[in-house]
């Protein structure tokens, strides 16, 4: 992901102004704890990455800062209304946040906007300066709408930003969530991994208050000239210098045997400087080519050295088929010369690479397509690479013809529709909630959507370049049951098997249980402790609710 931490990098330094929760302000943190979080980046769970990412960030705030978390989705599925303050604003809060996250639930739904309201009002947004920043990896799923929500804090706050860090989401979902920050004077950052996400919390969690006025200057010393060191960067040998690039130049301290110390500083672009005498070595570098050649200066000389990077420029172009839209979400890989280690870059991609042989490989989804490219200094190469995908919309309806369901509990898994010699198929990937987005390469496949305890299969094909949607029927519906002072409430189907025994259909240790279940007859068993256990018995129809209150 070094890409994307470089774009993390250099927009600190292009937009010092974006400032995070100084030790000046009063911030929460509102955290998504929706079930979604249980999907991987990595093969890591995303709640563990968001952990680990607030345990190593919050190391770094001043002791002053006046930091809360709120949580939503952590305490019970399907409500949008399970938002809480888990952790009040104060000084010294941050082993407070730590443990609270450590010790959260991950499971319900995604209402982010009105959670991100609840932290506005508990900050007095209205009477003082509030900062709320909102880590989420899935939309709004609760009826609400973030941008509007945007603009009544921004005109009815006396100083209020919010700061949206989009986790995993695509950028066609971040651009949905992106207008709450917008429209608050505040920063979206889009974050697709773990270096990533802590590189969007340092921004706007731990970014430090703006350092004191500096004191005033002392009495001009007699005239000096302006510049000793105007440096020049080319691509190739006799190319034309480079103006407004956007490269940067390190300038460190030599070391005696000639190799690089202390750094002095880094500039860019079109960069004029003045240097003391002494030794230096100096280090060009633009996009993933560097060159670094030593500098003696001289007092009352002028120097004005040429770089030579040896490197041209590539652009791709990620397709899901000939002639299809470039995919904006596409990974593109570059394992080019010289390199320590692959870098990775997203969507249309222009980059200045080392001379020499460059292997690409681009990402769309499952499909993946691989390119050896040559190419020589001071040369620029354009390249369409196409994944060979088509794309498919998942969903799941309780009855044919009826609801879809529409919950971030919706476990959805993709499988190779050919089994094993063992009976088994290989899963391909897989996704929460409705309206999940699948590239996939030709070829036939079978999805399993899961909500609860219903599960249905749907196969489908998949060819390159066409669009499809493929929905599962559950053929279930939801059963709310009520158990005044239960303890436990468990779920069996009524049928017994030849061996007298019940199908356990899922429990909770409430008084209130709701889920999905299949079309069919169950029986409901609540633990009411003095009182004893009680029954009752309901018929769950498919597309339909059914409530039962056992007392």
């Amino acid at each position: 992901m070094k890409a994307f931490t470089r774009g993390i990098l250099t927009s600190v330094l292009m937009l010092a102004g974006v400032a995070g929760a100084s030790a000046a302000d009063r911030a929460i943190i509102v955290l998504d704890a929706s079930g979604s979080m249980w999907g991987q980046i990595d093969g890591k769970p995303k709640l563990e990455i968001a952990r680990q990412a607030l345990r190593s960030v919050l190391t770094t705030i001043p002791a002053d800062t006046e930091l809360g978390l709120m949580a939503y989705g952590h305490r019970e599925k399907g409500s949008c209304s399970d938002i809480e303050l888990v952790v009040p604003p104060a000084s010294g809060s941050a082993s407070a946040i730590t443990a609270a996250a450590d010790s959260m639930k991950f499971l319900g739904k995604t209402p982010l906007s009105a959670a991100v309201k609840q932290a506005a009002e508990d900050l007095r947004y209205t009477e003082d300066k509030a900062t709320v920043i909102l880590i989420t990896d899935g939309l709004e799923t609760c009826n609400a709408d973030p941008c509007a929500l945007g603009k009544e804090l921004e005109q009815s706050g006396v100083d209020f930003t919010a700061h949206v860090v989009g986790f995993g989401l695509t950028a066609e979902e971040g651009r949905q969530v992106a207008c709450l920050a917008e429209n608050t004077g505040g920063k979206y950052i889009q974050a697709s991994d773990a270096k990533g996400l802590e590189d969007a919390l340092a921004q706007t969690v731990a970014e430090p208050a703006p350092a004191p006025a500096p004191e005033p200057a002392p009495a001009p010393e007699p005239a000096k000239p302006e510049f000793n060191f105007i440096p020049e960067l080319t691509l190739a040998e006799g190319g034309a210098p480079l103006k407004d690039a956007g490269n940067a130049w390190e300038i460190y301290k030599a070391n005696a045997d000639g190799t690089k110390g202390e750094r002095i500083t880094t500039e860019y672009s079109n960069y004029k400087g003045s240097l003391e005498a002494g030794d230096y070595v100096i280090r060009a570098t633009l996009g993933e080519a560097a060159v670094e050649q030593p500098l003696k200066v001289e007092a009352g000389q002028a120097y004005k050295p040429l770089f030579v990077l040896n490197a041209g420029t590539l652009i791709v172009r990620p397709r899901p088929s000939e002639g299809g839209d470039i995919n904006t979400g596409a990974a593109v890989v570059l394992d080019f010369p010289g390199g320590d280690h692959p870098a990775t870059y997203y969507g249309e991609t222009k980059v200045v690479l080392p001379a020499g042989e460059t292997k690409v490989k681009v990402t769309i989804g499952q499909g993946e397509a691989n390119e050896t490219i040559q190419f020589a200094a001071g040369q620029t190469v354009e390249k369409d690479i196409v994944a060979g995908v088509g794309r498919v919309v998942v969903n799941a309806l309780y009855a044919q013809g009826g609801d879809k369901v529409d919950a971030g509990g919706l476990d959805v898994r993709i499988y190779k529709a050919k089994k094993k010699i063992d009976g088994t198929r290989d899963q391909v990937t897989y996704g929460y909630g409705p309206d999940n987005k699948f590239d996939l390469p030709a070829g036939d496949y079978v999805v399993v959507a899961r909500m609860d305890q219903a599960e249905a299969e749907q196969p489908f094909n998949v060819r390159v370049g066409e669009a499809g949607d493929v929905t599962a029927v559950l053929g279930a519906g939801v059963l709310a049951i009520e158990a005044p002072g239960a303890k436990e409430i468990r779920v069996y189907a009524a049928k017994k098997d030849i061996q007298g025994n019940r199908k356990d259909f899922g429990y909770a240790y409430d008084q209130k249980h709701q889920a999905t279940l299949p079309e069919g007859d169950y029986v409901v068993e609540a633990d009411l402790g003095d009182a004893g256990k009680k029954e009752g018995s309901a018929s769950v129809k498919a597309g339909e609710r059914t409530e039962l209150t056992v007392q």
